[in-house]
């Protein structure tokens, strides 16, 4: 490994990967999304990159452990007792794997994220 491996995000020419969740776990709006992948580990358990979502509401179950970073916008994460937290941008956090609830964008929301998948 080299200084050309390191991934600088700010740099980086990843292509969106753009997406809907199932109409199923939608709640409010149409939540468009798009994901800036900008590294996977070799071993496929690590991702980081960006994250933007539009306004709306649906369900999240996190398989993975999630570092977030907020750049922009407002969201609410509420968990399945009804308790939340709203997110604004500087917020930084961890989503612990087996966290369910929602995501609702208020405002239109970037997120740096980095996300470790636990192997079973």
């Amino acid at each position: 490994m080299n200084i050309q491996d390191v991934v600088d995000f700010s740099q980086a020419t990843t292509a969106p990967e753009r997406y809907r969740p199932d109409p199923a776990k939608v709640l409010k709006g149409d939540p468009e999304q798009a994901v800036y992948n900008h590294y996977n580990s070799p071993c496929g358990q690590l991702n980081a990159g960006v994250w933007e979502g539009e306004v709306g509401q649906w369900t999240v179950n996190f398989t993975e452990h999630e570092y977030c970073e907020i750049v922009q916008g407002v969201s609410v994460l509420r968990d399945n007792d009804g308790n939340s937290k709203t997110l604004r941008a500087g917020d930084r956090f961890v989503i612990p794997a087996g966290f369910r609830g929602t995501w609702e964008v208020l405002e239109p929301c970037r997120k740096i994220y980095v996300a470790f998948e636990q192997k079973a």
